[in-house]
């Protein structure tokens, strides 16, 4: 069973009285366990489709099912990541993290041993008791990481979630997300406008069209991981894809 399945999806907007054409028709699997990255030009639809698989909103055309059922709604099986965090200011980093599995009643024992892993797993385990306002751009999105996988997501969907970020701790919380997810075995699905970024995390990278958004191309990246930007060999990877991008944008 795959963990996204989309067939025949399509999604319009009327704006000013006029229809728009923003998504599709796309058919696309994500097998489970698999780190796929969507890149394409601004307005190109990535953000809908991955709306449409979160459950957030609904196809005009077509069927989604994400891990075996169609998508109805939003369920703690599929969370997003969005790239502002979306961070509690009032409550600490601790608080952050737990917040969803203290409305699902979990026990505060068991509550308190999952968080300290999570903590431990993205290095912010000495900054518990901090409150948002006082974290790095990069530490605020290491919390909204750890509070997305606290209720152990079967599907995790990233919305450009590290573009506001300075190159260098980009390039770390790639490497960290790469560890994050061997160890979990949690299906991704992420966005990106950086092409250098998609080769380096995903085990494939889509390149959608200028809209109506569409499935361009597929590329399977075969290279050792953890990866990193730098790594000879990933430019060459990566290149078709930059080729066609550029001219989606250009058109």
């Amino acid at each position: 069973m795959s963990a996204v399945e989309l067939t025949g999806v399509e999604r319009r907007f009327v704006l000013g009285g006029k229809t728009l054409a923003a998504l599709g028709p796309i058919d696309l699997v994500v097998e489970r366990g698999e780190f796929v990255c969507l890149v394409g030009p601004s307005g190109c639809g990535k953000s809908t489709l991955l709306n449409l698989v979160a459950g957030l909103d609904r196809p005009d055309a077509g069927e989604v099912r994400a891990l075996g059922e169609i998508v109805t709604g939003t369920t703690p099986d599929r969370i997003m990541v969005f790239q502002d965090g979306g961070l509690f200011p009032w409550l600490d980093v601790r608080q952050n993290v737990e917040f969803g599995l203290r409305l699902a009643g979990m026990p505060e024992a068991e509550r308190r041993a999952r968080v300290d892993l999570l903590l431990a797993q993205v290095h912010l385990s000495a900054f518990a008791g901090a409150r948002i306002h006082q974290l790095s751009g990069g530490m605020r999105q290491r919390v909204a990481l750890a509070r997305a996988l606290a209720p152990k997501p079967r599907l995790l969907l990233m919305d450009e979630p590290f573009a506001a970020l300075d190159a260098q701790t980009r390039d770390r919380l790639g490497i960290e997300l790469q560890e994050i997810q061997a160890s979990t075995g949690t299906t991704i699905l992420f966005i990106t406008h950086n092409l250098r970024e998609a080769g380096c995390l995903g085990d494939r990278v889509l390149l959608m069209s200028g809209r109506p958004g569409r499935i361009l191309r597929e590329l399977r990246i075969n290279l050792p991981r953890p990866r990193r930007i730098e790594d000879e060999g990933l430019i060459e990877t990566i290149r078709p894809l930059m080729i066609d991008l550029r001219r989606e944008v250009e058109r």
